[in-house]
Formats: structure tokens, sequence, C-alpha cells
């Protein structure tokens, strides 16, 4: 088991005051070893807790006094210390395998940890769960968590996961239903291999057992140029729209058993079938947003101003906590409404057009070829000449993929390029993890100053001009 290391200490903090530096190793609290940031944060809300570190190789022992529940106020460098439980999966839809080669390291990791499910919303397919992890979830209360089900006829399941364990993992979600956890499911479908009856029984399968299920979102798989399964394949418009009428078939049978509809199909499938997207209501509390499903809705309804509350880009449930690190595509998205210039790095001087205010300036929304779909009627209803939706192509992984959030740095800058000075150019928050983009590349290399934006209906309407 590695040390965690503190990576920040919150100024005026009680683990400031007591003395904590960046470099810190944590070895343990109150003298019991930590495995991961769930228990320190149980063990850190104490009011009187003592730190052991490494520092500079000496063992030294930090004593905190402070209020029950008060954060010690640090950040470490992993979710996890006793390292990530890695995917021994071989799932051909997976996307991590269709990533071009030199990204960032951590991006190539695949985690298969329940308690990444509990921190990040990661989903896990449960085929590494064990006795123990089921006695600590319940111990411990972690919960919502989020599982990858696929197919439920166990031979199609193991041969989609490409482990024979797969044929059985599905048990613990039994067990962990049973034990009243509150758990997301995922259906991702892979044209010929579990869709059309495949995908029907599935969803006869979580009727018959797994009702109890929170949600279940039905989503396609990306396939990128990267891709060497040759099964892989995006989906037609006509296996999209079959796919809709599966789900929504289901959605009656499940309100008529069930009282509510628990399946829900992504908002790409819609736009894939050419179909309207289902009414606001349909999507409840939109608890399947991170997944893509309810989203265009839910931003029309915060662009409208009609909505009470912004979902934007949720961050996972531990991302705000005392201690945890924010991590992959969850990481700080960027300070929304900052602008970016690349002047700053001596690329060019800027033009008079440049600096101009923004009142003077046109509008140009920067988002994926999906995202655009959904903006463009939005910005029309404005009634404004001034404004643009700009669909960004991506290049990079090719395929299939259309996300905003896949955006990378070198797409955006190829469009940049040709587009006009002046203007103001709004760039979606959702496409940065920690400031940079997913290739590596920083706002401050485009050829253009952005401004970033939180990725919500309001955050655009705001940063348009409009009334809030």
């Amino acid at each position: 088991m590695s040390n965690a290391v503190v990576v920040a200490v919150a100024p005026g903090s009680p683990a400031e005051r007591a003395g904590v530096l960046i470099g810190d190793e944590l070895i343990s609290i109150s003298g019991r070893p930590i495995r991961d940031v769930i228990e320190y944060r149980v063990l850190g809300d104490e009011p009187h807790v003592d730190l052991k570190v490494v520092r500079n190789g000496l063992d030294v022992t930090i004593e905190v006094l402070k209020d029950a529940g008060i954060p010690l106020g640090l950040e470490v460098d992993s979710p996890v210390f006793d390292g990530v439980r890695t995917c021994d999966n071989h799932c051909e839809f997976c996307f991590i395998h269709q990533l071009p080669r030199g990204m960032r390291r951590s991006l190539y990791l695949k985690d298969d940890d329940y308690r990444l499910s509990f921190l990040y919303g990661n989903f896990t397919t449960l085929t590494r769960f064990t006795e123990a992890d089921l006695e600590r979830v319940l111990m411990e209360g972690l919960a919502p968590l989020y599982v990858s089900i696929h197919a439920t006829d166990p031979q199609v399941r193991a041969d989609l996961l490409r482990n024979r364990r797969g044929a059985t993992s599905l048990r613990w979600l039994r067990a962990l239903l049973d034990a009243g956890v509150e758990v997301h499911g995922q259906v991702v479908v892979c044209p010929g291999v579990n869709d059309a009856a495949v995908l029907a029984d599935t969803l006869c399968g979580v009727l018959d057992e797994y009702p109890e299920l929170a949600s279940l979102a039905v989503v396609p798989l990306g396939v990128s140029d990267h891709n060497t399964e040759l099964r892989m394949r995006p989906h037609t418009q006509q296996e999209a729209d079959a796919v809709i009428e599966i789900v929504e078939q289901a959605q009656e049978v499940f309100t008529a058993i069930l009282g509510r509809p628990l399946v829900a199909a992504a908002d790409e499938y819609y736009l894939l079938a050419g179909r309207t997207f289902p009414p606001a209501e349909a999507y409840g509390e939109f608890a399947m947003h991170e997944d893509g499903i309810g989203m265009a809705r839910a931003f029309e309804l915060e662009f409208s101003g009609r909505s009470g509350t912004v979902l934007g880009t949720q961050p996972g449930f531990f991302a705000s906590v005392d201690g945890a690190p924010a991590v992959g595509y969850r990481a700080p998205r960027g300070e929304p409404g900052a602008l970016v210039d690349s002047t700053a790095r001596g690329d060019s001087a800027p033009s008079e057009s440049d600096t101009a205010g923004p009142s003077a300036a046109r509008i140009a929304i920067l988002t994926g070829c999906l995202g655009a779909e959904v903006l463009a009627p939005l910005v029309e209803s404005l009634g404004r000449d001034d404004v643009r939706v700009v669909p960004v192509p991506n290049r990079f992984f090719g395929g299939n993929i259309g996300v905003t959030g896949l955006m990378v740095g070198a797409d955006v800058a190829e469009v940049l390029r040709s587009a006009p000075h002046g203007d103001r150019y709004l760039l979606p928050d959702v496409c940065l993890s920690g400031g940079r983009f997913l290739d590596g590349v920083e706002p401050a290399d485009l050829p253009r100053q952005v401004e970033i934006v939180a990725t919500d209906g309001r955050s655009l309407r705001v940063a348009l001009g409009a009334a809030p």
C-alpha cells in the first residue's frame, strides 16, 4: 500500500494551523492505516486527530484539534491509497482501448473499483467484487453505486466482457439490492451483439431480477478511428430507432408494473434516429443526466430560465469533499467566465478588434457536432444575428465521436485558425480536465482568445448577454 501525498493545504484550515505541509506522506490517522479517501474523511471528522506522516524520510506525528465535522483542509494525490482495483475485463467496446497513443498516462487506466463508483460515479462490472467489499459497502453506507449490466443473459454478458466471471458477477448486484443499496445501471449497446432481441431480453431480465434498480441507462457505444475490434461499429439510423422503440415499449411495461419507467435511452439515440426528445417530465429528476440521458432537455430548461436548478456537469459525489482529489474527466474544468488569451504567451500581438469590448463582438459558441444539433434551435430562438454555433469535428478520435466533452485542443485550434479575429469564442468547460484538453493542449495555446463558460444552459444564456 502506498502513502497518500498531500498536494494542497487550505489556508487557515486546521491542518495548516497544525503544521501539515505539501509533500507530506500520510501514513495513518489516529493510529489507523487508511486505504482510501473514504476512510480519510470518516477518521478526519473527529475533533482530535493524530496524523502520522513521512516528511523528508522521517516519521512525524501531527496533532490536529478542531470541532467535530470540520474538514482537515487537505487534498491528497489519489482517491485510493492501496492501489486502484484495475479492470480485468477485455470488453470489445471499451473506449480506453480505442484511445490514440501519446495521451496522459492516467487516461489509459481501466478501473473496476467499487470505491471509485461511489466517489466519482464510475461504472463497475462487479467482476472483481468480493464478500469483503459487500460488507464494507453495507457497513459504511457507500451508495449510490453504478453497475455496468450490458446483458442479463449470463453467456452474452461473459462474451461482452470477455471474462467468464461476467456470467456470474451480477449476483453481487442482487446482493446489493437485497440490502437496500441504491444502484444505477447501464447497458452499452453494441449493434449486432446485444441490441435487438438481446436488448429486449435484457430489459425483461432487469424487470424480473433487478426491479429495485434506481435507474437504467441505455447508451450507444463510441467507436473511434483507433478501434481494432471488427465486431464494433456505430449504429445506423434504423438501429438507433429500433433501440428507442425497445426502450419505450419497456418503459410502458415498467410503469404499469413498477409505477415508474426505470429505463431510458441516451439523447444520442434520438439525435441519430432524427427523433424529437421526450418531454422534460419524462426524465423526472434527471437522475441519469451524467450518462447522457435528458441532457438536452435539462439544458433547454436551464437556457430558457424554466429550471430552478442547474445540473450542468456533475462533479461526482466526493469532488468537493475535503481530501478527495479531482481526477480524470471529473477534474476541475477551469474558471467559468475566464478569458484565456494566446497572446499572453507571445504568439502574436492582439489586433484592435481583439481588444474590443465584448458588446461590440459577434459571438461563436464552440461545441461538439452532437452538441451543435441541440444548441442550434436554442440559439435560433433568441432571434439574434450576432450569435452562431460552431461545431468542432472530432478528428483526433474520429469515428462516431461527436460529444462536446471529448473535444480536444488540436481540433478546436484547427477550427479557430480560419475563424475571424475580434469575435468572442465561448468554450464549454466540459471539454477541459484540470484546465487542459484531453490531448494536453491548454486554452492559452489556441490561436484565438476563448472565454470558458460552465456547461449549463443558464451560464450560456448569461454569457450571451441574455436575461438570466
